[in-house]
């Protein structure tokens, strides 16, 4: 028994606050480091929970955080899907629309039966243990999808399939366990069957209704000016918690099923302050994820997954490389979806922290109606997130890029306005190799940039219709250079949260004197290149001024470029694995061989006496 001190806590036990600060600080952290290293993040927050947790024994969270474990766990899902119903605009489904209705309507009781054949003959369970936990497993973790998504940059309709699947199958999965419970308890206790579907029907109503009254209703107040601004957010927050613990007490796991009907209510309402209240789910979303994976490792009992065997390996085999792909495949039989996309979703299932979640509680459930073979549940699903997390997370973006499925292997850049400077630009970046996609209103402005081949979008960029039809994974940098500042300024300020602000640049801004036109400095994208308005660089194309780009090397440097070119303004600067920056004046460049980089040059500048080869111009 451990020693409690005066606080009550086991002596060796850690503080609370500082047991949500550590699971904080590991999360967010093995989040960024996974940006830095350009891994998968889900596999480092796992390692790390198991570092801290089993290994070390640092932390328990059921011995430093205790009772307060099951409803952090059960809220925080709650949440994760509830923002995952925000993203699903009907909108962004497009052609995806007829894939995602048969991964949901014949995927699911598909997957459920898949998968509890492979637990029977696999892992060797009994048919009540197996209809259970097969329930469970037809949710393939939005918790997992969203990171993998971010890093492996799929294109439009894989990513849309995967993500609509992962959201919309996760409650389904939780009721489906639900179902199969129900039936066995009838099968071997009093309770009748008419008892049991009348819960059932009971529960699953109820979520219903409060998802869509819930979604219509705040919907309705926010757009009525009922709610102000700033607490929006506050009361969107409490009013979720209320919808799932409302449902949850009417029928267990029915909770989650109202919350993702109530974001997807809100994401189709139209809303003013939709992307406000998105970007804020998103980032309470990344904290949650992280929090919920270093939980579900530090927690993770050595005992329990010793009672596992061989068949364990087997039961994990069958459901990557059989029941996960026959499942997809016949469900998007003669869908029209091309056969490359079809593969990369049946080989794509990686489970997440729910599977976990529920099937501990169910596996629970049926020990105490004497399933001894229940008592492996927990374990299996323990090993199956995380063998398919780690498995997806390192071979999803290879073989996307294998199957052609991918954004360009060199992140583009997408140019807003149509002028001879851009176009200039655009051709410049187009010989040096690097994705160019120019946009305009104006179908005019786009003449000379479709006669010289490069991608054109005649249209407004932060039209519904971009969003529909443009493949912003292929881009990564964002200039906006029309001869509108205004214009300019809302771009960059829109898209800097989707690109990232270091990457969303715009042309220099018209000098006002007039405070009253002056647009505020903390908005729009940043300067590159020369200090030259739109209209001044206009001026220095019409002077005969071009961009050129040069290779460095060992024998000519950046130095030697300066010294030969003191007039040249740099633009741009391109690694040796094809990845642009953009630089402002005077900005200092890191000097690399094998660097190119790209200046606007004036007419007549001589090339030196070097040869053009050593140069690379």
């Amino acid at each position: 028994m451990a020693i409690e001190g005066a606080t009550g806590i086991p002596a060796d036990a850690m503080a609370p606050a500082m047991a949500f600060a550590l699971v904080g600080a590991l999360g967010v952290g093995s989040q960024w480091l996974a940006w830095r290293l350009r891994m998968p993040a889900i596999v480092l927050m796992l390692l790390a929970g198991i570092l801290i947790g089993p290994v070390a024994g640092v932390f328990d969270p059921a011995r430093d955080i205790g009772p307060l474990m099951g409803p952090i766990i059960s809220i925080a899902v709650a949440i994760i899907l509830f923002e995952g119903g925000l993203t699903l605009n009907f909108h962004s489904l497009q052609d995806a629309a007829k894939g995602v209705k048969r991964l949901v309507f014949i995927g699911a009781p598909l997957g459920w039966l898949t998968s509890t054949l492979a637990l029977r003959y696999g892992a060797g369970l009994s048919w009540e243990s197996a209809a259970v936990f097969g329930g469970i497993m037809i949710v393939t973790g939005p918790t997992v999808i969203a990171p993998l998504l971010r890093t492996a940059r799929l294109s439009k309709r894989p990513a849309a399939l995967l993500q609509w699947e992962a959201i919309i199958n996760d409650p389904i999965g939780a009721l489906a366990a639900v179902l199969a419970f129900s039936v066995v308890l009838v099968l071997n206790t009093a309770t009748t069957v008419n008892a049991a579907i009348a819960d059932l029907v009971v529960g699953i109503g109820v979520a219903t209704v409060l998802g869509v009254a819930a979604g219509f209703g705040l919907a309705h107040a926010f757009k009525r000016g009922w709610v102000p601004e700033y607490m929006k957010v506050p009361v969107l927050f409490t009013l979720l918690l209320g919808v799932f613990a409302v449902s949850d007490a009417v029928l267990h796991e029915s909770g989650l099923l109202a919350v993702t009907i109530m974001g997807i209510v809100i994401a189709n309402a139209n809303l003013p302050s939709y992307e406000e209240l998105r970007r804020f789910k998103e980032h309470a979303t990344v904290l949650l994820v992280s929090g919920v994976f270093i939980l579900l490792a530090a927690g993770l009992d050595f005992a329990a997954l010793g009672k596992l065997d061989w068949r364990a390996a087997g039961f994990v085999l069958l459901v990557v490389l059989v029941a996960r792909p026959l499942t997809v495949l016949i469900s998007l039989l003669g869908s029209g979806i091309p056969y490359k996309e079809q593969i990369l979703v049946a080989f794509t299932g990686p489970r997440g922290v729910v599977l976990v979640a529920v099937a501990g509680l169910f596996g629970d459930r049926l020990l105490n109606l004497g399933f001894e073979d229940a008592a492996l549940i927990g374990p299996l699903a323990f090993v199956l997130v995380a063998v398919t997390v780690v498995v997806h997370g390192f071979t999803l973006a290879p073989v996307a890029r294998w199957l052609g499925l991918t954004g360009a292997e060199t992140p583009g850049v997408i140019i807003i306005g149509g002028s001879r400077w851009t176009t200039a630009l655009a051709e410049a970046l187009k010989l040096a190799d690097i994705p160019v996609l120019m946009t305009d209103p104006n179908f005019g402005h786009l003449r000379a940039a479709r006669t010289a081949g490069i991608d054109t979008f005649s249209g407004d960029i932060l039209s519904e219709a971009a969003e529909q039809r443009l493949e912003f994974v292929s881009y990564a940098t964002l200039v906006a250079a029309t001869d509108n500042d205004a214009y300019n300024t809302l771009v960059a300020t829109d898209w800097a949260p989707e690109f990232g602000r270091d990457n969303v640049f715009q042309v220099m801004r018209e000098k006002n004197d007039s405070a009253r036109h002056q647009l505020p400095r903390t908005l729009g994208g940043r300067r590159f290149g020369p200090d030259e308005t739109h209209a001044g660089m206009e001026q220095l194309i019409r002077d005969g001024w071009t961009f050129r780009t040069t290779r460095l090397s060992e024998e000519f440097t950046l130095e030697d470029w300066r010294a030969e070119r003191p007039v040249a303004h740099l633009v741009a600067r391109i690694s040796p694995a094809g990845e642009i920056t953009l630089i402002r004046k005077d900005e200092e460049v890191k000097p690399a061989a094998d660097v190119r980089i790209i200046a606007l040059r004036p007419p007549g500048e001589s090339d030196g006496d070097q040869p053009p080869a050593t140069k690379g111009d």
